[in-house]
Parts: C-alpha cells; sequence; structure tokens
C-alpha cells in the first residue's frame, strides 16, 4: 500500500512513492539507495490523480442516485400509506356517523318527541297564533344577537310554522337588524374594540380582511366571514372596528347568511314532520324517510362544502394581503 508522496528537486520534476509490488511487463524502475522506492514523472502523478478523480465521481454519482431512487420510493410509500389510512379513517366516521343516526332516529328521537318537542309544539299553537308567532319570531332574530344570545331555536320555529317561503322572508327580514343594531353600538365603542382585537392578532387579520380594498373586496370578505365558522353573535361587534362600511357589511351579511338560514328551516320542518309521525302514532313510510334523510344530507353536504370553500378563500385572501404588505 502506498505510504506517501513527496515532490522531488526542483529541476527534477519527479516525484518518489514507495513500489507498490507490481509494474508492466518491460516496465523499468529506477530505485532510491534508501529503500524500495521508484521515481515518477509529473504527467504520471498527474494521470494518476485524474484517474482516482474520475473513479471517485462515479462512486459519487452512484450513491446518490441510489440515495435519490431510495428517497423517492420511500416517499411513494408514504403517501400510499396517508391515503389508505384517510379513506380508512372516512369509512370509520361514516359508519360511526350511521350508526349515531339510527340510534337517535330509533330510541332518542322519538323519547325527545314524545317528553319535550311535542309539548311545546301543542303549547305554541294553542297559545299563540300565526301572527304573534311572526312576530315574536322577527323579534327574537332581530333582537337576540345584539343580547349576545343564540336565534337558531327562532329559525326552527319559523320553519316548523311557516315553511320554506315566509319563513326566508321572515328571517331574513329579521337579520337586517340583527346585524345592524351591534354594528351601530359597537361603534360607540370602537376604539376599545380595536384594543380587544390587537390582543389576538392572528383572529384579527382574519376579520380584518372585511375593511380592505373597495367595496366589493369588503362585500366578499364578508360574505365569506358569514358563511365561514367565525362566530356570528362576535362579529357582528367586532366588524366596526374593521373599518368595513355599512353598506357591504349589510350585503354580505345578507347573501353569507343564505346556507345557514336554510339550514335551520330545513331543521325545524324536519322536526315538524317527525313530531307529526309520532304524534299520530303512525311511522313514516319508506319514501318519505329516503326524502328526508336525502334532503337532510344534502343540505347538510351543501353547507359543509360552502363552509370550506368560504375558509380556503378566506386563507387565499389573507395570503394576498400578506404579499402586498411585504
Amino acid at each position: 500500500m502506498m505510504h506517501g508522496m513527496e515532490n522531488g528537486g526542483a529541476g527534477g520534476g519527479f516525484v518518489v512513492v514507495p513500489v507498490l509490488g507490481w509494474r508492466k511487463a518491460g516496465e523499468e524502475k529506477e530505485e532510491d539507495p534508501n529503500g524500495d522506492y521508484v521515481k515518477l514523472k509529473d504527467d504520471d502523478v498527474e494521470e494518476g490523480y485524474g484517474r482516482v478523480a474520475d473513479i471517485g465521481e462515479a462512486v459519487g454519482s452512484a450513491s446518490s442516485s441510489s440515495s435519490s431512487s431510495s428517497s423517492s420510493s420511500s416517499s411513494r410509500c408514504s403517501r400510499c400509506w396517508y391515503s389508505i389510512w384517510w379513506w380508512a379513517k372516512l369509512i370509520l366516521l361514516v359508519g360511526f356517523l350511521s350508526v349515531l343516526a339510527a340510534v337517535f332516529f330509533k330510541w332518542i328521537g322519538p323519547f325527545f318527541m314524545d317528553k319535550e318537542i311535542i309539548p311545546a309544539i301543542n303549547w305554541e299553537t294553542k297559545t299563540f297564533s300565526r301572527p304573534v308567532l311572526a312576530l315574536l319570531v322577527f323579534g327574537s332574530v332581530a333582537l337576540f344577537p345584539t343580547l349576545l344570545l343564540p336565534s337558531s331555536p327562532s329559525m326552527w320555529v319559523a320553519g316548523m310554522t311557516f315553511g320554506y317561503g315566509y319563513g326566508f322572508l321572515l328571517i331574513i327580514g329579521a337579520v337586517i337588524i340583527g346585524v345592524s343594531l351591534p354594528y351601530f353600538i359597537g361603534s360607540l365603542f370602537h376604539h376599545k374594540i380595536q384594543g380587544l382585537l390587537e390582543r389576538y392578532p392572528k383572529r384579527a387579520s382574519l376579520i380584518r380582511l372585511a375593511g380592505e380594498g373597495n367595496c366589493f373586496k369588503q362585500f366578499r370578505a364578508v360574505a365569506l366571514i358569514r358563511i365561514s365558522p367565525f362566530p356570528y353573535i362576535i362579529y357582528n361587534y367586532c366588524a366596526v372596528a374593521t373599518d368595513v362600511k355599512y353598506v357591504p357589511y349589510l350585503l354580505g351579511s345578507l347573501v353569507g347568511m343564505v346556507p345557514e338560514t336554510f339550514l335551520t328551516l330545513y331543521t325545524g320542518i324536519l322536526i315538524k314532520t317527525l313530531a307529526d309521525a309520532s304524534h299520530d302514532r303512525h311511522a313514516l313510510s319508506a319514501p318519505q324517510i329516503i326524502l328526508n334523510l336525502v334532503g337532510f344530507c344534502a343540505t347538510v353536504a351543501t353547507t359543509v362544502v360552502v363552509t370550506i370553500y368560504a375558509k380556503r378563500r378566506l386563507k387565499e385572501l389573507q395570503k394576498e394581503e400578506e404579499l402586498l404588505l411585504q
């Protein structure tokens, strides 16, 4: 094995290396008197260095190609396992929800129908007339958000009593007041609300989108915020701190409330249908059950899809605003 290598004199141009114990036939060697060494010219040394470098590059390229191929195969395997696990979780979730729905419709639903919902409906129909119920629903939907109270039960009553047409008009008319009162009340505490938003910059950055750009951009941002799972009551008061104008705020709120309004109306209609069937002591027919289930699933699925789309669009708008600020 080669032990060392040293340069010769300045005029010699030779390098002294140990003899490796072999040489080509007919090749002469010049031994050093102090040991078994051979003198090579500089050209031979450079050629040897070049061969070693070529071998090193070949080994390095082979190792890099093998590592890249192994990493790509491992990434493909991980993606495959991830997709399989995602579908497995989805199937388990759907099965679990189906079992819960069956248990609810078989035992829990009829129990609540007989003990709570049917007595409440009977009391409501005997105590109040339809015009009075319309006033109560309108007033609760208009005033409850200002008092930080949920108005969904009133929307259920609108669905049970008035159906889709009159119920929708009744709720939308009340929503105009329900989103306007907190807006004007919040304007009196504009600086305090801004101080609260500064404590939570990440969450505040989402609702601040509504106050940026022209009227159309403000309308679009408000509509997406209303569709998204952002709390309805909280945004009523926080919107004014984002400097959004009233008209885009109102129109965006009305458009964004449409999916939730239809979902609550359908829930009320479904409750009324199940209550009537339970009160009359007759089971729903197979077509009625299928239509109710399909309608309910379609309504929920549409709401979920629209909500997911709204969340994605809000994130995209947020990233665009961050890029513009940079």
